[in-house]
């Protein structure tokens, strides 16, 4: 397993396969996938974490159900752009996902990804209950929205040279 760029990961995708979004938590795994066209992100249940080998022969088997060819995980970086204890751990998950799978991973900044998805949350009229139980796949469906937009916006400019 590597850990690739989102411009080496558009190189090395083929027509009709999803990636997903992770937004990994202290205490729980946001997901969201693709669609086959990679245009839009969508939530997934949660997954409660446990520990580590759990976490990732779940989170495994939600790739293979899904079909996933890669990961994109937020990393959350904090706003001065420093890197701290969370993105050691979340670069620490990814470094130990290595030994488990040949899935690649995209590392995302993740800044003000929840708070954006708490707010269309809000919006969206959902319960403070209901929004606690969803904030991370939602958080993880905006990590995976805006890599696919990136992704996007990579083929176009491709499409012309």
């Amino acid at each position: 397993m590597a850990t690739l760029t989102l411009e080496d990961l558009a190189q090395s995708l083929l027509p009709g396969q999803p990636i997903a979004g992770l937004d990994l938590g202290t205490k729980t795994i946001g997901l969201s996938v693709s669609d086959l066209g990679r245009r839009l992100a969508t939530p997934r249940p949660v997954l409660k974490r446990v520990k580590f080998t759990q976490d990732a022969e779940l989170l495994l088997a939600f790739a293979a159900k899904e079909k996933v060819v890669a990961f994109v995980i937020g990393l959350p970086v904090n706003m001065d752009g420093s890197a701290g204890p969370r993105v050691q751990a979340t670069r620490a998950f990814v470094r130990s996902m290595a030994d488990k799978t040949d899935i690649p991973f995209v590392f995302w900044d993740e800044r003000l990804s929840t708070v954006a998805a708490e707010r269309t949350l809000i919006e969206m009229d959902v319960s403070r209950k209901k929004r606690a139980e969803r904030i991370d796949s939602a958080a993880a469906s905006f990590i995976l929205q805006g890599a696919l937009d990136r992704l996007s916006s990579l083929a176009r400019t491709a499409g012309e040279d």
